[in-house]
C-alpha cells in the first residue's frame, strides 16, 4: 500500500475526502498529516482516523528533522490540502515530482502569495468571471507557478457570494483531487 502524507492548515475536508477515498479502494493510506495550526479541524480529523500528525510552525517547516521525518514515511505523494504555508526548497528538492497542491482558482489566474480561499472567490466575483475551479498541479520553489496535472470548471453565477462559489468548489476539490491522486499513483 502507498503512503501519502497530507499537508494542511484548515478544516481539512480534502484531507477527508482523501482519507474517505483511499478507505473505500486500498491502493494508499494517509499516513501523515502535517498541519501549521494548533487549533485546526484537520487535527480533529487526524485524531479521530488514528492517524499520526506532525504540528509544525514556519521555522520547523525548514528543519533537517521535519525532512528525516517524513523521508522516514516513504511518501509516494506529499499532498497540500489548504496548506498556507510556502513549501521550503529543501522539501521540493528532496520531493521532486511528489508534491502536488490544489488551489480554488483556474491557475495561472488569481494564484500567487496571498490568494487562497475567500480572497480567491471574492476577486474572481470582482473580476466579473464567466468561470472558476480548481487547479491541481506540481509544487515548485514558487506560489502557484507548477505543472497543472488538472483543471475542473463550474460557472460563476451572477449572483454568487464568496460563499456560494466556495460551495461548488470545494464539490469539485472533492471530487477530482482523490482521483488526481489516485491516477498519480498509478503513474509511478
Amino acid at each position: 500500500m502507498q503512503s501519502l502524507i497530507v499537508f494542511a492548515s484548515g478544516a481539512g475536508s480534502n484531507a477527508q475526502a482523501i482519507i474517505d477515498y483511499f478507505k473505500k479502494n486500498g491502493k494508499a493510506k494517509v499516513a501523515l498529516i502535517v498541519c501549521n495550526k494548533p487549533n485546526a479541524g484537520v487535527l480533529e480529523i487526524a485524531k479521530r482516523e488514528m492517524i499520526p500528525f506532525l504540528l509544525i510552525n514556519r521555522r520547523t517547516l525548514g528543519e533537517t528533522m521535519l525532512l528525516e521525518q517524513l523521508k522516514s514515511y516513504q511518501p509516494s505523494l506529499i499532498i497540500l490540502a489548504g496548506f498556507l504555508l510556502k513549501i521550503p526548497a529543501t522539501l521540493v528538492h528532496e520531493f521532486a515530482g511528489r508534491i502536488i497542491n490544489i488551489h480554488p482558482a483556474l491557475l495561472p489566474a488569481y494564484g500567487g502569495q496571498g490568494m487562497y480561499g475567500h480572497h480567491v472567490h471574492e476577486t474572481v466575483i470582482m473580476a466579473k468571471e464567466q468561470k472558476s475551479g480548481i487547479t491541481i498541479h506540481y509544487v515548485n520553489e514558487l506560489y502557484d507557478e507548477g505543472n497543472t496535472i488538472v483543471q475542473a470548471h463550474c460557472k460563476v453565477l451572477e449572483n454568487d457570494t464568496p460563499d456560494t462559489l466556495a460551495a461548488r468548489i470545494h464539490k469539485l476539490e472533492h471530487f477530482y483531487y482523490p482521483r488526481a491522486v489516485e491516477f498519480l499513483l498509478g503513474e509511478g
